[in-house]
């Protein structure tokens, strides 16, 4: 795993010291060495850095940026299958000089040109030159494990695995896009290919970008999609009993293809079903005990971690625990800006961090259980959303809709004191209106509604184009579950859970792997009938009969829980302080973005008591913090 950033600069005033500054940023992704070129060309100055993590073939020979002929590359990541084009390209008359899987992505290139894509089992992003086509090639991989940020003006394009590096280079304009903060206020995260700065976007998972450097044409081209190589390919005829088989099959191939690595690898286990796969997999033919960890905390209702102990014990696993502290949480909380870049309030990004710094101390490898909700459909808002609508004939959801948009919810007795009840209301009203289970799952997913950021926000903005409306593009093969399991795919998990595991991981300089992000996975499970993965009420039912080989079902059946930390506890106590100061009248006026008396209305009602959603307050406040550091 590694960290890379380079510019195509066509006013050709960048120089080498430029591309230094730029990795040096995010040394943190690969503190082992460094490597830094330009090329000066007629009509543009290309610069690849490099920042290397390594991971395999630890030698010099696998420093880069990587020479082959007139190609170069810089490459962040891992193909997992590497040994295997590896011995297929030796047969066409390839040498190779390391052990490394980037010296065999370049081979490929060689060999195949943009086609060895498809060859391709892994988690990457990375930049080929190729100085004979005078091209830049710009790549990440299908699910968007790893990152990669393009910035683009008259004057260059930059591009990096993280936006602090573009702060160094003098043509980067720092310019914030207020519509991706009115998507950030209600998702938590800004959803791509959207960034939070002006002409900057993250490109897409399973795309690259081709820039001719002669005519500075830039082509976006997509390799892989999820909808069209997963979900909208011909279902598949087999029993429930054979789905299962093939399924623990593809799991256990891809799970240890991810133990593959020159330094040692863990497991994070929180003792839900999907990490607990992860273990339970990968320790079965392993004589050493898999190194496992975990975060809990002293709050009962939010600590699972005496369920990920009995889970370790009966895997035979070489566990590890940690106890997370308000005192923890705060001293990470300034730090989130510096991890993520963008503004990112996922409520369990302080857990996230705290592990990994806790894996961090005894491995540099560690897998996750990330994508098995969305794949096996294991979240709740799956059904909410289609029991919504599916349930209720149109014509009583549109006379409730109608009906309710009448009357002010804080006026109901009783209900307007319920949890976050205003918000729930609105949503209802958007949701029957529809009668759709798409726009059911955009609400559930959405934290702040766009009613309520029209009051929070003391600025204009303007919906945008965000991949919850992709249910079109679905064919009818696929019913509403399956449908709303590509969009969460596309959004929920790219989105957000990939960036917090990436970010936490990296900041610590251990790289982290998502084996349930194998391709070979989702091309199968997407092509399995919905109620395979809903079966007779059982959410994820295919992945738990996979656990239930290796870990009794009495020891996993219990409520699912979210590995979130107790902030509704800790801001109204240990944090209040913080919560105060960056919410306050003082901090608000620094940049006028938003209403302040709405902002500090939201803020006491929530210290005072009320059922107010936590994930708003947490929101702004996360907000506020990044903007102190980068404005």
């Amino acid at each position: 795993m590694c960290g890379i950033a380079g510019f195509c600069d066509f006013t050709k005033s960048l120089d080498k010291s430029v591309l230094s500054k730029m990795t040096d940023e995010i040394k943190h992704r690969g503190p082992d060495s460094s490597g830094n070129e330009l090329y000066e060309l007629r009509n543009a100055n290309v610069g690849f850095g490099h920042r290397r993590l390594s991971i395999l073939d630890l030698s010099e020979a696998g420093n880069q940026p990587m020479h082959k002929g007139s190609l170069s590359i810089i490459f962040n990541g891992e193909i997992y299958n590497f040994q295997t084009i590896k011995s297929e390209l030796e047969l066409k008359g390839h040498t190779f000089k390391s052990n490394s899987d980037t010296e065999v992505v370049l081979a490929a290139y060689v060999e195949y040109g943009m086609g060895a894509l498809e060859k391709f089992i892994g988690m990457f992003s990375f930049a080929i030159f190729d100085r004979d086509k005078s091209k830049v090639f710009l790549v990440r991989d299908r699910v968007g494990v790893k990152p990669l940020f393009v910035f683009q003006n008259e004057k260059a394009i930059i591009f990096g695995s993280e936006l602090k590096s573009f702060h160094k280079n003098a043509l980067f304009e720092k310019k914030l896009d207020t519509d991706s903060l009115a998507l950030y206020l209600k998702y938590n995260y800004v959803p791509a290919p959207h960034c939070i700065f002006k002409n900057t976007k993250k490109l897409q998972p399973g795309h690259y970008i081709e820039i001719n450097l002669d005519n500075r044409e830039i082509n976006e081209v997509k390799y892989w999609d999820v909808i069209d190589d997963a979900y909208n390919q011909p279902k598949l005829d087999v029993s429930y009993k054979d789905a299962v088989n093939e399924t623990e099959k593809i799991l256990d191939s891809a799970f240890n293809y991810r133990m593959v690595a020159d330094v040692p690898v863990g497991v994070f286990l929180s003792g839900g079903y999907d990490s607990t796969a992860v273990a339970a997999l990968v320790q079965k033919n392993r004589k050493e005990k898999v190194k496992t960890f975990t975060i809990g905390f002293k709050e009962a209702q939010y600590n699972e971690a005496e369920e990920a102990k009995k889970i370790a014990r009966h895997l035979g696993t070489d566990h590890t625990e940690l106890y997370c502290t308000p005192n923890e949480a705060r001293d990470i909380l300034s730090s989130i800006p510096d991890i993520y870049d963008e503004p990112f309030a996922d409520n369990s990004v302080v857990p996230t961090i705290l592990v990994c710094k806790l894996a961090s101390e005894s491995v540099k490898v560690v897998l996750s259980g990330d994508g098995g909700d969305e794949i096996f459909a294991g979240y709740g808002k799956f059904k909410q959303a289609i029991n919504f609508t599916n349930n209720i004939p149109n014509w009583l959801q549109s006379t409730l809709a109608g009906g309710m948009s009448l009357i002010n919810p804080e006026k109901i007795p009783y209900l307007s004191g319920k949890y976050n009840f205003p918000s729930r209301y609105e949503k209802m009203i958007n949701i029957w209106k529809s009668h759709s289970p798409y726009v059911a799952m955009k609400n559930i997913s959405s934290f702040i509604t766009d009613a309520e950021v029209g009051r929070l926000l003391n600025i204009e903005w303007k919906e945008k184009f965000t991949y919850f409306d992709i249910a079109p593009l679905l064919n009818d093969s696929n019913d509403d579950l399956n449908k709303l399991l590509a969009i969460d795919y596309r959004t929920f998990l790219m989105d957000n859970n990939l960036v917090k595991v990436d970010r936490a991981s990296m900041s610590v300089s251990i790289e982290g792997r998502e084996p349930f992000l194998d391709q070979r996975i989702i091309e199968y499970v997407g092509r399995l009938p919905s109620e395979y993965k809903i079966r007779e009420g059982r959410t994820k039912a295919l992945l738990k009969d996979v656990v239930h080989r290796y870990v009794p079902k009495e020891m996993m059946d219990r409520p699912k829980m979210p590995f979130i930390a107790p902030l509704t506890i800790w801001f109204r106590k240990e944090m209040k302080d913080l919560l105060i100061d960056h919410l306050s009248e003082e901090s608000l006026v620094r940049h006028g973005l938003f209403n302040i008396q709405e902002v500090i209305k939201l803020r006491d009602s929530y210290l005072s008591g009320k059922p107010v959603s936590h994930q708003k307050v947490w929101n702004i406040l996360l907000f506020q913090i990044w903007y102190d550091r980068y404005f």
